[in-house]
């Protein structure tokens, strides 16, 4: 028979959660089944090289007029994230498929979605994306494109949709005025800039006519199920039909959160709160819930003077009297139940304690960190 597993000593815990070595390696094993390399050990150190796992790569949807492009030069500005559009590919990469992707253009035909998506995956491997992180604005446009750059092992961590009535969405095509310096997308109406300077460069773009733009909108509409289905997981919807500053508020909130991982996790929960807020009711719920262990510490205090050790003949005194027990003495009590083997296994949630910075300062010392 196995031997029963044993929890990592606290030390190392800690060290592993904090440097969120559990999630390098989770990424680290994801790489390895994408790509399967004849050689797993050099691949691993070429990763930890040139990868950057904490950069962007974020995913701008949207219908046509939604303001993508506004949202994603807004954020790569505030990321210094690399912007990835049709527009970028087609004519500001130097890339080995660029001419034949601008022949299909040419011709007026689609580009190909296989095309599309080995584009993609070669400007994403050049180091300014690597490093920078990236945001593709406007792609996949359907959900053989998701696929397809699935395959190639490219998957964002967060898309951003906008919405909008097809009314509105209509109306602002007509009104769509860009700068050719910046690139930055202004409307005659919703979004006019305050700068005259601006305002005399600003150019009307090659845009959709009304009966084309509705051909848009019937196509979007008609592949973003797809695509959704895909990324539902970490999709997050944007109403585009208000202002502009606080459609790009909503996005960068959002892709600056960080999902839940699956990598290994032990909860360490601390509840706080004035007396009678009900701690002690939700540490029992999230305990009972979660499967972690309840400890409650005036409980803990009782439970000690109970078993009649030299800890509970200490701590007598002063429950009888009513009078606080030493922060010294609650911390050998809490340590040495916190650190105890289900505990260590299980998670814990904790109330009562601390209840002022000092004893907060000897959690810390005691290396005993909430998560």
């Amino acid at each position: 028979m196995d031997a029963p597993a044993r929890p990592w000593p606290p030390a190392l815990a800690d060290y592993a959660e904090q440097r969120e070595l559990f999630r390098l390696l989770q990424h680290m094993l994801e790489e390895l089944l994408i790509h399967k390399p004849d050689d797993p050990i050099q691949f691993m150190i070429d990763h930890l090289k040139q990868s950057n796992d904490d950069a962007p790569r974020i995913c701008i949807l949207g219908p046509p007029a939604s303001g993508k492009t506004t949202v994603a030069i807004r954020l790569c500005k505030h990321l210094d994230a690399i912007r990835i559009s049709q527009e970028t590919l087609l004519f500001k990469e130097a890339l080995a498929l660029t001419k034949e992707a601008k022949a299909y253009k040419e011709r007026k035909e689609k580009i190909p979605n296989a095309l599309w998506a080995n584009l993609i995956r070669e400007r994403l491997s050049n180091v300014d994306c690597i490093k920078q992180g990236w945001i593709l604005e406007g792609f996949p446009e359907n959900q053989e494109q998701a696929r397809l750059l699935q395959s190639f092992g490219i998957f964002p961590r967060h898309v951003a949709v906008l919405y909008a009535p097809d009314i509105m969405l209509i109306e602002r095509n007509s009104g769509k005025r860009v700068d050719p310096l910046t690139e930055e997308v202004y409307h005659t109406t919703f979004d006019w800039p305050s700068d005259l300077l601006i305002q005399q460069r600003l150019v009307k773009p090659e845009g959709l006519s009304e009966e084309e733009m509705s051909k848009k909108l019937l196509e979007y509409h008609r592949n973003f199920p797809g695509v959704f289905q895909i990324y539902k997981k970490i999709l997050r919807s944007i109403n585009a039909d208000q202002p502009c500053v606080d459609v790009i508020s909503q996005a960068l909130t959002y892709v600056q959160t960080r999902h839940r991982s699956a990598a290994p996790f032990t909860p360490r929960i601390l509840f706080c709160g004035p007396p009678g807020s009900g701690k002690s009711l939700q540490a029992a719920l999230i305990a009972q819930k979660y499967g972690v262990v309840n400890i409650c510490c005036g409980q803990l205090l009782k439970e000690t003077v109970a078993e009649k050790t030299k800890l509970g003949q200490l701590v007598k005194p002063y429950i009888d009297s009513g009078y606080p027990v030493p922060d010294y003495i609650v911390m050998k009590i809490l340590a040495k139940r916190l650190n105890a083997l289900d505990c260590m296994t299980n998670g814990w949630v904790l109330c009562g304690f601390p209840r002022d910075v000092e004893q907060g300062e000897e959690l810390q010392k005691a290396r005993i960190f909430p998560n």
